[in-house]
């Protein structure tokens, strides 16, 4: 892939980053200030951004004080004047995780009807938050997100079930603050935007009750550790209800999202010249799986002008899953762009680009990568088998051995994944 075209497919990644800027989408979003105090709760990849250009909008609107607490991953805080903020592990929890949330109930406790918590919620949050219930520690919460990410489960069922082992996923931690009213300013990154999905959602009332995560279980064939199993089968009680009365008074705001920042690229694309579409916001499956589909529909274009007329940018987003085979480098969207790669040999007038929108795709340091037809060819030369990458989940093998890797680093927000396929 030339330069020209490399930086074109950058600009609109970053026009989709953008779009989801935390102070652009605060925005008309803030509370009124209570007659209490103002406590800020957060968690998640982009939480620390997003509780800096809180307390700005809060400060510019003549608000009073605020304080409160805001955990995200490693390497990705940001400095608040008056917020703490903590890092953890994503994405599988550890003690720092454990600690800190710990740390979030307590300053939840002894709140009035007067008070105000604000919670600033992005994705990453449910392995940041670790809080088992009794009877499950840290380390079996630790078992139950490696069993999860495992399985190749979407990501609606994972939450299902997460939310029926924790102390503050599904509306517990919103319960925890009654009586104080909460508004919680969610960024999705979740197919569909649902609010309750996102970070398995701590502050939003649960409707999945424990009937539906063990149904995700079997549906999925998803193999749990077995005290897992066991807890699920025999001891929980159930979320907290919509109907409970600790949700009465409360307000949620999806402020960003994935379908707003597939317009903004869309919108940038077309400004240049290239007619552009938006298949979905809300893509799930495998990911090599709807990379073979989308390569197919890709090769159609380009030699039948249909079901679009070249040249075309097919834009998606959503949040794929990758079932692990092997124990190689890389995440869900440099496996998806290692698959349409394959598929697209010899196709030169074929190229994408596939990153996760936090700029961390998976556990390492890449967003994503860029391929086109003779990335296959690169990454052959670069003495790494494709399919064998593939096979073994060594998509960031891969790329590096092509030169293709994309590392723009972590972004400050996450609307999960982001993949442009322009067929010239």
């Amino acid at each position: 892939m030339n330069d020209q075209d490399r930086a074109f497919l950058t600009r609109l990644f970053k026009a989709a980053v953008a779009a989801a800027d935390p102070a652009k989408a605060l925005q008309g979003v803030l509370p009124a200030r209570p007659r209490g105090r103002t406590l800020v709760i957060g968690a998640g990849k982009g939480a620390a951004q997003l509780a800096q250009a809180f307390e700005d909008a809060w400060e510019a609107a003549g608000n009073g004080p605020v304080e409160g607490l805001i955990v995200t991953r490693y390497g990705y805080a940001a400095p608040c004047r008056s917020l703490e903020v903590l890092e953890a592990a994503h994405p599988v929890p550890d003690s720092a995780g454990a600690a800190a949330t710990e740390r979030m109930l307590a300053l939840l406790e002894g709140l009035s009807e007067d008070d105000l918590v604000v919670a600033l919620v992005t994705g990453g949050g449910s392995a940041l938050l670790a809080a088992p219930p009794e009877g499950l520690s840290l380390e079996d919460e630790q078992a139950l997100n490696t069993a999860l990410l495992a399985s190749g489960a979407p990501i609606s069922a994972m939450n299902a079930i997460r939310k029926q082992v924790s102390c503050v996923k599904g509306g517990r931690l919103a319960a925890a603050a009654a009586p104080a009213r909460v508004v919680s300013l969610i960024v999705s990154d979740v197919p569909g935007d649902d609010p309750a999905e996102v970070a398995s959602g701590p502050t939003v009332p649960c409707t999945k009750g424990r009937a539906e995560a063990l149904a995700a279980i079997r549906a999925y064939d998803i193999r749990l550790p077995g005290r897992i199993s066991r807890f699920l089968e025999e001891a929980p009680e159930d979320a907290p209800s919509p109907d409970d009365a600790c949700f009465e008074r409360n307000e949620v705001h999806v402020i960003a999202s994935a379908a707003r920042s597939l317009e903004a690229a869309a919108a940038l694309a077309e400004a240049e010249g290239v007619p552009t579409v938006i298949l979905s916001d809300a893509m799930e499956g495998e990911a090599r799986e709807v990379a073979r589909v989308q390569a197919a529909m890709a090769r159609e274009v380009r030699r039948r002008d249909r079901p679009f007329k070249a040249p075309v940018l097919m834009l998606s987003g959503g949040e794929t899953t990758v079932t692990l085979r092997g124990r190689g480098r890389g995440g869900r969207n440099s496996e998806f762009l290692l698959s349409l790669a394959m598929e697209i040999e010899g196709c030169r007038d074929i190229l994408a680009l596939a990153a996760d929108t936090d700029g961390i795709d998976g556990s390492e340091d890449n967003a994503g990568a860029f391929a086109d037809g003779g990335t296959v060819e690169a990454i052959r030369a670069g003495g790494v088998d494709p399919a064998e990458a593939l096979s073994g989940n060594d998509a960031y093998t891969a790329f590096e051995a092509a030169g293709e890797i994309f590392a723009p680093g972590p972004t400050g927000t996450n609307v999960n994944d982001f993949r442009a396929i322009w067929v010239k």
